[in-house]
């Protein structure tokens, strides 16, 4: 299994943001349409994320409460609609769908994203290639450059969001 480091704030800004972006070293990659189908197991989440014609099964285990380091594993599906072919045999949870901006600081994955039903976001996720501490390193120097106020953070996935939304 991979593991990253990730954070999610609610944005106030994406002006202020944006701005914080274009003046770092960060670059914009790309802006995406994802869907991603929340399924109901036993341990952890599973989703299956769709994104231009492509089907990826997420498996992960986060930690909720302290850094939010996730274990995760992705699963590449092809064939005749795997979301109908998955629906068939697993029960949905939620359906999160979102456009997401994607920009890369080193190997820092930076989200601002428009989620539907919720709003605006800015999710960091670090990718550990070498070890936990560059990793962490590197992820707290986008912190930093972005002006984040860690006592912000939301420590839940947009499904958890979503779902205490339409309970609220």
């Amino acid at each position: 299994m991979a593991l990253n480091l990730e954070l999610k704030i609610k944005v106030d800004s994406r002006k202020y943001l944006l701005e914080k972006i274009n003046v770092s070293k960060a670059r914009y990659i790309k802006t995406i349409i994802q869907k991603d189908v929340y399924y109901n197991v036993g341990k952890g989440l599973l989703k299956l994320r769709i994104e231009d014609g492509t089907y990826t099964l997420i498996k992960y285990v986060r930690d909720e409460k302290g850094k939010r380091w996730s274990n995760y594993h992705l699963l590449k599906l092809i064939g005749e609609n795997p979301e109908n072919y998955l629906k068939d045999i697993l029960k949905i949870e939620a359906v999160v769908e979102k456009k997401r901006e994607l920009y890369m600081y080193k190997n820092t994955r930076i989200h601002l994203d428009n989620v539907k039903g919720l709003g605006n976001f800015l999710e960091l996720e670090s990718v550990v290639l070498k070890n936990r501490k560059e990793s962490e390193k590197e992820f707290n120097e986008v912190v930093k450059f972005l002006d984040l106020d860690l006592s912000r953070q939301i420590k839940a996935s947009y499904k958890i969001l979503l779902e205490q939304k339409l309970s609220g």
